[in-house]
């Protein structure tokens, strides 16, 4: 995409794991990426497996299952769907009065 060569995103197709892991560093770097990224291996296998492929939105729990699986895009993507599930899964805290441990007539 012309947008691409505009930013200077674009790069020749890794032949081998460690090129694939130097554009991931790269991205990461530059956008400021905090999220931990996996690289998948030259026989695509997570490609395969989970359909990622031009873009999708997964969840993985803290046991390491997927508990969000958003569709395939372009048209199905649509991060707030995940937003949504997000705010249900996690509602947000309400703010709750500080109680003071003095009573009310002092000490």
């Amino acid at each position: 995409m012309k947008v691409n060569d505009d930013q200077g995103i674009c790069y020749p197709q890794p032949r081998t794991l460690a090129q694939r892991i130097a554009i991931a560093s790269d991205f990461t770097t530059r956008f400021h990426y905090r999220i931990p990224l996996a690289v998948d291996a030259m026989d695509n296998r997570a490609d395969a497996l989970y359909a990622g492929w031009p873009e999708r939105i997964y969840v993985v729990d803290e046991r390491g299952r997927v508990a969000y699986k958003g569709k395939t895009g372009p048209f199905g993507f649509h991060p707030e769907e995940l937003e949504a599930w997000l705010s249900r899964r996690f509602p947000p805290v309400s703010a709750s009065p500080r109680r003071n441990s003095i009573p009310a007539g002092g000490v």
